[in-house]
């Protein structure tokens, strides 16, 4: 199985809140359906303890529209990423992994800096609006605290939680745009490096 979310900032937004789940396993299918319209199998027939997950009509005509221009969406936010690539090559700051398998689409662009916090004041002093993606690692959030995991059992997720600094991406951004972000980018890690 495979799930996506239609949640309004995503690459294919709804204009509220939406998903999918696709699979090619008939009993998957059959289960995810019932589950999404409270366990029913048939109309009053409940089998499982469900939920009411049916996206509104309203959301699938969003979508539908919406569909038709998300590859040129998509190649505009993958624009957008190679300028920030660019610009950003020589800060000596971790900026998004392409993997050679697949095609990022960039619904965020994050890059990392020990000097978040800092950064994130600093763009926002000059009009520039950042993002933090998942500031709690999973495992520390207090939703899975009956796991017993404590701070330090997973480093790298912990880093990069601390780190993590989303920039403006979207597919109507402009190259003058990225690189005001970039420049300002460019100089906090100057200051950083320096102090």
């Amino acid at each position: 199985m495979a799930c996506f979310s239609f949640y309004p900032g995503k690459n294919l937004g709804a204009y509220g809140e939406g998903g999918m789940v696709v699979t090619n396993r008939a009993d998957y299918a059959r289960i995810v359906r019932m589950l999404r319209d409270w366990g029913a199998e048939r109309k009053y027939h409940h089998v499982l303890k469900g939920y009411n997950y049916r996206m509104e009509g309203l959301q699938g005509a969003v979508l539908r529209v919406k569909l038709r221009r998300l590859e040129e969406w998509t190649e505009a936010r993958r624009r957008a990423a190679a300028t920030y690539d660019r610009l950003l090559a020589e800060l000596g700051i971790r900026t998004p992994d392409a993997m050679p398998y697949a095609r990022h689409v960039y619904h965020v662009y994050a890059i990392r800096s020990p000097y978040r916090s800092g950064w994130q004041d600093a763009l926002k002093a000059k009009g520039i609006q950042t993002g933090i993606h998942y500031p709690v690692p999973v495992h520390l959030l207090p939703a899975y605290a009956d796991l017993g995991y404590q701070r330090g059992r997973f480093p790298h997720s912990e880093q990069a939680a601390d780190e993590v600094l989303s920039l403006p991406i979207f597919p109507e951004i402009t190259t003058a745009q990225c690189e005001l972000v970039a420049s300002a980018v460019q100089m906090l890690a100057a200051v950083s490096r320096t102090a």
